[in-house]
């Protein structure tokens, strides 16, 4: 099951930190975190349940990802 993780700021930082995760060795996906007129919107980053915990850790190593 999948468990969000972090709620990135647009689809480029997602990405990244999906690509971040996965270099981990971690499983990663995104998916947007609702419709946005505004262009980009906000996207949410996903990781197994099983290895969430390691996945937040990583994400805040590499600088403040809540």
């Amino acid at each position: 099951m999948w468990t969000v993780i972090h709620i990135a700021a647009n689809r480029a930082q997602a990405d990244m930190l999906k690509s971040l995760l996965e270099s981990e060795g971690l499983m990663a996906d995104i998916r947007p975190a609702g419709i946005s007129m505004l262009g980009d919107g906000l996207f949410e980053v996903m990781a197994l349940e099983s290895e969430a915990e390691e996945a937040r850790e990583i994400l805040n190593d590499v600088g403040g990802c809540p």
